[in-house]
């Protein structure tokens, strides 16, 4: 019996159409992966800036604290705009995902410190943090999907695994602008107002992956679905409601990507955050040795994808 899936792209060389769908999607998701690292790599100045109600030490936990929240909000994120792109279509999904990404963002760019207004600051923040979370959590996976869903059936592995090099892209490009912009101004105006300048930055990459997105179709599986009144009218409750769709999800979360979410993160930013704090490593440089450590790691991420 025939199912949406047979309309899914055959064994064959990468159109031009699909090469567009895998560089929007990865641009887009790059620019997402910027917004939501900026915080990890400036918490030592955003503690300084939004905790400093406390002893430097307190204000550094809690900065982390905010970082987590952010990381607490996904799988919500995940479910919520899952849903929503099983029901309404990948591409508009993306969009409402971006635009909350990319303003919450520019917003963190503009807040008062705590000296301005006291607790507001952090809670303000901590909200910015919240909506980023859930918005990454609803983009990473729906752009693996929308990419798997125009790919080849020989090149699948491949075609997502340059979703997967966004998180190390888009952090890559948060340590550019960090250092570009310490470099220009020098640290103590860095410190002072210059940390704020990576944040307003984000305005124009979310105009450019906006209309990047805008010029992308929706992806031929779920736009046969649609065509064919085939679309699911309750996505979590087969997703997980059914315990083999469910064993899966767990297999994923606690196997595979509790592990590399820990390695991951671990090796980039827990490596920063001892470099600064333990070793006593500037902030320009620590930026710099990270940088060239991503520089290093990112072709395995297609290499693993093609081997796939």
């Amino acid at each position: 019996m025939a199912t949406a899936y047979d309309h899914l792209p055959k064994h064959h060389e990468a159109t031009q159409s699909e090469k567009l769908v895998i560089t929007a999607s990865s641009l887009g998701t790059v620019f997402e992966w910027y917004d939501f690292y900026l915080y990890g790599l400036l918490a030592t100045i955003i503690s300084a800036q939004f905790f400093s109600g406390v002893n430097e030490t307190t204000g550094f936990i809690f900065a982390l604290a905010a970082f987590a929240a952010g990381f607490a909000v996904r799988p919500f994120g995940a479910l919520v705009f899952g849903r929503i792109g099983d029901l309404v279509g990948r591409k508009n999904t993306f969009l409402v995902t971006m635009g909350l990404m990319g303003l919450s963002t520019f917003v963190v760019g503009l807040l008062p410190s705590y000296a301005t207004i006291g607790v507001a600051a952090p809670i303000m923040l901590i909200v910015m943090r919240l909506v980023q979370g859930l918005a990454l959590g609803g983009e990473y996976g729906g752009a693996a999907t929308y990419v798997a869903e125009h790919a080849p059936n020989n090149r699948r592995g491949l075609y997502t695994s340059f979703i997967q090099t966004t998180a190390t892209l888009g952090l890559f490009a948060a340590l550019l602008v960090v250092i570009g912009t310490r470099t220009l101004i020098g640290e103590e105006a860095f410190k002072d107002w210059g940390w704020r300048v990576p944040f307003l930055v984000s305005i124009i990459l979310l105009a450019v992956s906006m209309w990047i997105r805008m010029q992308l179709s929706e992806s031929p599986v779920f736009q046969k679905m649609k065509d064919e009144g085939t679309t699911s009218k309750a996505p979590l409750t087969e997703a997980f409601g059914q315990w083999k769709n469910a064993k899966w999800v767990l297999v994923a979360l606690l196997g595979a990507v509790a592990g590399q979410a820990v390695v991951w993160y671990t090796g980039q930013f827990y490596a920063m955050f001892f470099l600064e704090k333990m070793l006593l490593v500037d902030g320009a440089t620590t930026n710099i040795l990270i940088a060239i450590a991503l520089a290093i790691g990112t072709p395995f991420f297609i290499f693993f994808g093609w081997l796939s």
